[in-house]
């Protein structure tokens, strides 16, 4: 029996999310502020007072979401468990969590992913849907057959897909045909874990290599192998191979199953992550972190 920490990716965001953290914990505030200085500029105010539409810019939500999750661990006190994971950004989260990198280094390279995300398609181009009813193997048929790509397998019955606009547009559509619930564009301002983001994994790559990752204190299971690991070098390559390769989360939690794993602690803005956990598996307990 043992435990994980669970960290958001893109749309777990809110305006106004970890304010009253930064107000009244001196090691939220420690967090936000780092990030500001990382970045040379004031993050927080676009996190705390908006708008909306320019806190969910790419290159915002990014660090935007690993600093509120960071925030809400350290002003919780927690002690790491045994495990811990992320969905997409969520991975420089939990490596941050793990002491793997800095609250400073994980800003900054998470805007660089985003601003790479955004420079790889031009805008409009690209788009990123969910697609509702159908299992992962029906879907991968579709995308097999339209060459779009599969960018999250989140749960058992929505699964993602990605790419450019019209494409993903023809895909929804069969996906309709062939019995989706729904299939429908997602509010992202690019599209994510897919070829198209070829150029962002390569300034990915780059980034990585001016950041000293340390070695985690617990392992990170990662969303290219649903396996724990600790190693540095597969960790950074992972981290480069999910820009362009899909997220493996539905996997991944059940292999948190098959590992022992019994409770999982969502760590972050919203409630994702535990809402799509109690629907892949029953032999984990799924929880927010209490602050």
């Amino acid at each position: 029996m043992s435990s994980i920490f669970v960290f958001p990716g893109q749309g777990a965001q809110s305006v106004g999310m970890g304010r009253e953290l930064y107000e009244n914990n001196p090691d939220a505030r420690a967090v936000f502020d780092a990030v500001d200085v990382a970045l040379g500029e004031k993050l927080t105010d676009v996190i705390f007072n908006g708008p909306a539409e320019t806190l969910t810019l790419t290159a915002n939500v990014q660090p935007a979401i690993m600093a509120t999750s960071i925030a809400m661990l350290r002003a919780s006190g927690a002690k790491l468990p045994e495990y811990v994971a992320g969905h997409s950004l969520g991975e420089y989260t939990a490596l941050c969590a793990a002491g793997a990198l800095s609250v400073g280094d994980a800003a900054k390279l998470l805007r660089v992913r985003g601003n790479a995300m955004q420079s790889a398609v031009p805008a409009g181009m690209g788009l990123t849907a969910v697609i509702l009813g159908l299992d992962i193997d029906a879907v991968r048929e579709i995308c097999k057959q339209t060459d779009c790509d599969v960018a999250n397998d989140n749960s058992p019955g929505q699964v993602v897909i990605s790419g450019m606009r019209d494409v993903v547009e023809h895909t929804m559509q069969i996906a309709k045909e062939r019995g989706a619930k729904r299939a429908m564009p997602l509010a992202l301002s690019v599209p994510v874990h897919c070829r198209a983001q070829m150029p962002a994994a390569d300034a990915m790559r780059a980034a990585l290599d001016l950041v000293e990752l340390q070695k985690p204190v617990v392992p990170i299971i990662l969303n290219k192998t649903c396996e724990p690991t600790t190693d540095v070098n597969e960790i950074k390559d992972a981290l480069v191979y999910q820009m362009t390769h899909g997220v493996r989360w539905r996997e991944s939690v059940l292999n948190m199953a098959n590992m022992g794993i019994t409770e999982q602690i969502e760590v972050g803005p919203g409630n994702v992550l535990t809402g799509l956990c109690s629907r892949i598996t029953d032999k984990i307990t799924a929880k927010k972190l209490e602050i």
